[in-house]
């Protein structure tokens, strides 16, 4: 078994927790919270025999072999570099953290302390996805990658009337490109790498941080689109588009049900529905790596989350949105 250490008592981290509920060598050992209240509570009923609310000694138990992070994403390198710097291996919630010389601290102190360190975006993960690189060839030359992803957020109503909870406060790195614009920009980077340039626009709030924004990666013959919302809802697939048909993918998020659209007009469905909680793979990717005694994943790599990182970043730069982590 894998003893899970718990950072993050939100409704993702009852979602992972779910889904680790699927995995046979998934256990959850520990919960940290900076209240010792509601460390206690959120142990107890999720059936971890310990907690903490002093982050040093959590990170220093006994009794945890890996860590989950799901904190604000401020906190996200502060937390990871603390427990791996005590041997633990961190699955941190995407984003990794507030910019890309964040990640790249975490990156150093994993290659460091020998400890396996991966960016849990499921997407990536799941078996839709691998499916879509499989047959990515069938369409021909890619020409355009599009990348949709528009949630209207609850807590944008308490923002309207004054109150501005974390999603949109620039104290916790948060706002549309952290929280949903991820979404587009991971799988086009494992798809296609590091873009050439970026063009980028959006919505900027009061508060400091993007409510929707879009971009446009350059590559050569190729560009991705990327549109992201928390101030609206969209209902419009993503797509890759290429010379000889294109992609449909229904949930840039949660990638399934896919179809391939020909010019000759023909269909095709392509398999790879999930029959695990969307959360499993991403689990079942970082247990493995644990096991195997590797650093990082293939899919969810070193590089990759560098360079999500770095688009993300010089996305926001051309917003002028700037968080406290920021060096501009």
């Amino acid at each position: 078994m894998i003893r899970f250490g718990i950072i993050g008592t939100n409704t993702i981290t009852e979602k992972f927790l779910k889904a680790g509920g699927q995995h046979d060598r998934f256990e959850v050992s520990a919960v940290y919270s900076r209240t010792e209240e509601r460390a206690r509570e959120f142990a107890s009923h999720h059936g971890a025999k310990h907690s903490y609310h002093s982050l040093e000694s959590f990170a220093s138990s006994t009794e945890v072999d890996a860590v989950y992070i799901a904190s604000p994403n401020s906190f996200h390198a502060e937390q990871a570099i603390t427990c791996m710097k005590q041997g633990k291996h961190v699955l941190c919630e995407k984003p990794m953290a507030s910019n890309q010389q964040e990640v790249a601290n975490m990156i150093k102190v994993a290659q460091e302390e020998g400890v396996v360190l991966m960016e849990a975006v499921k997407s990536t993960l799941m078996p839709g996805f691998k499916t879509l690189q499989d047959h990515l060839s069938k369409i021909g030359r890619v020409r355009r990658y599009f990348g949709n992803f528009g949630k209207y957020s609850s807590r944008y109503d308490a923002y309207k009337e004054g109150t501005v909870l974390n999603a949109f406060n620039p104290q916790f790195s948060n706002g549309s490109h952290m929280d949903l614009g991820i979404y587009g920009v991971y799988p086009m980077v494992v798809l296609f790498g590091a873009p050439l340039s970026i063009k980028a626009s959006g919505v900027k709030l009061a508060s400091g941080v993007d409510g929707q924004g879009s971009m446009i990666a350059s590559y050569e013959g190729l560009e991705a689109v990327i549109t992201h919302s928390k101030i609206t809802n969209t209902y419009a697939p993503s797509e890759i588009q290429g010379e000889k048909g294109v992609i449909v993918i229904p949930n840039i998020s949660e990638p399934e049900d896919l179809l391939i659209r020909y010019n000759d007009g023909t269909t095709e469905t392509l398999p790879g529905r999930a029959d695990k909680d969307p959360m499993f793979y991403e689990i079942e990717e970082f247990i493995y790596l644990v096991e195997q005694g590797k650093q990082q994943s293939s899919i969810n790599s070193f590089e990759h989350s560098l360079i999500a990182a770095d688009v993300l970043g010089e996305s926001r730069k051309q917003m002028g949105i700037a968080f406290k982590a920021d060096d501009y």
